[in-house]
């Protein structure tokens, strides 16, 4: 299945003392998948993987995985600082029907040449035959639009990237680049009505974790032709997006899906929990969406 549509990010469920409830994640997706969504990924930003250890990450996987139930393709995440990390990784989730793996590029200080990069992916879809999007988000390793190119071109399992900048010019310079078989997915969560029109593929995003239904309306009426309504979408949802304060922006999310009947969840220490203030302000926002 061509990997298209809105594809949430897991919003991971950690309790007061920074516990995964694995029991939590089957809520969760069965909300995602009852919103319309054509996919689940496990172990992003979103879901805060760059904290989780080795086996609170196959438990996670495992778990996501089997919430899924083969409803919709499941992808695996992974935010990871090398190449031998993350090949180690993969191997742990032999077994799982996987769709994709979302792949960071290195995400401590220093940063790789362009062949380094292109090696790294090239040594990971060695290791695999699942197919790979790069998950370009990291600030200082912040991949150009000829280097993924490049990357997709020279190593034909990375078949798509998620582009994370709020640079929209970017997308649309890649969205023009790719080849018809690769996939332009967005990060923008400000800007998903003017990707989707540029003819972004998807999107992976905190706002499609937190508000899952609305993100697929957007999809669609963009789809249809219907830019009225998108555009009525693409307002409410940044009145959402800018209430959700970005420094602990899981948090807000977890807040959001609580709002809508989900378990309340805490981000793991030391990202701050959601505020009072923070609710009030997501509050409105959030009823303004249901108007």
């Amino acid at each position: 299945m061509r990997l298209t549509g809105i594809l949430p990010p897991v919003a991971m469920p950690f309790d007061g003392q920074g516990e995964i409830v694995y029991s939590a994640i089957a809520e969760q997706i069965d909300f995602m998948v009852e919103s319309g969504v054509r996919g689940v990924v496990a172990g992003g930003s979103t879901g805060e993987g760059h904290t989780l250890d080795s086996d609170e990450f196959v438990k996670a996987m495992h778990a996501a995985h089997d919430a899924a139930r083969g409803r919709v393709p499941f992808l695996a995440g992974l935010i990871v600082n090398s190449t031998r990390e993350a090949i180690r990784r993969i191997r742990m989730l032999r077994g799982l029907n996987i769709a994709a793996l979302q792949i960071t590029p290195v995400h401590y200080l220093f940063k790789p040449t362009p062949d380094a990069t292109v090696a790294h992916f090239k040594a990971i879809a060695q290791e695999t035959d699942i197919p790979i999007l790069i998950y370009n988000v990291i600030p200082w390793n912040y991949l150009s639009v000829e280097l993924m190119l490049r990357i997709m071109e020279e190593v034909p399992s990375v078949v798509g990237m998620k582009q994370s900048s709020g640079d929209l010019k970017s997308l649309s310079d890649l969205i023009a680049g790719v080849k018809p078989r690769n996939l332009v997915l967005s990060g923008i969560d400000a800007l998903l009505y003017p990707g989707f029109a540029l003819g972004a593929h998807g999107a992976i995003s905190a706002l499609t974790t937190a508000v899952p239904g609305t993100c697929v309306k957007l999809h669609r009426a963009v789809a249809a032709g219907d830019h009225a309504t998108a555009l009525d979408l693409h307002r409410k949802l940044g009145v959402l997006w800018n209430s959700m304060t970005h420094d602990n922006l899981p948090a807000c999310v977890k807040y959001v899906q609580h709002r809508q009947g989900l378990g309340m969840f805490h981000p793991r220490a030391p990202m701050d929990r959601v505020s009072e203030a923070q609710k009030a302000k997501i509050d409105v926002a959030l009823d303004a969406l249901k108007a």
